[in-house]
């Protein structure tokens, strides 16, 4: 997995509620787990852009409601810095469902995607609409 060369700050925690970004049947995600881990122990877990979140669908279609998958996050609220000095902030926190291999779930995704996200992983690149 290629390093993220922008300091992502980690904002998402436990409970924190995703929109999904792609055409997977998912509407609304709750993060339950966050698997790109590196904290201290009886540290609450938190995820930024570009990190691996095991969420519970909240609302979507009948066949993916109440299950757990693994999902990228693409965009988030909270601003970071880029290495040439450039601040970046979404209007929501968004997610990209994935599979176990890494593969995108859904075949199009909707808004725009972080150029870091893309830098990573890039099947999610190839279905990203648009590229910030």
């Amino acid at each position: 997995m290629k390093p993220i060369g922008s300091n992502i700050t980690k904002t998402l925690d436990i409970g924190a509620e995703l929109t999904c970004a792609d055409n997977s049947g998912a509407k609304k995600l709750e993060i339950i787990g966050v698997k790109t881990r590196q904290g201290r122990r009886s540290r609450r877990d938190s995820a930024g852009i570009g990190d691996v979140v095991m969420v519970k669908i909240l609302k979507g279609d009948q066949e993916v409601k109440n299950q757990v998958f693994d999902a990228v996050v693409v965009r988030q609220r909270k601003e970071f810095q880029r290495p040439n000095g450039l601040r970046v902030k979404f209007e929501d926190n968004a997610a990209v469902l994935v599979e176990e291999t890494g593969l995108p779930k859904g075949s199009v995704t909707r808004g725009p995607i972080a150029k870091e996200v893309v830098e990573r992983y890039t099947p999610i690149g190839k279905i990203a609409s648009q590229v910030v």
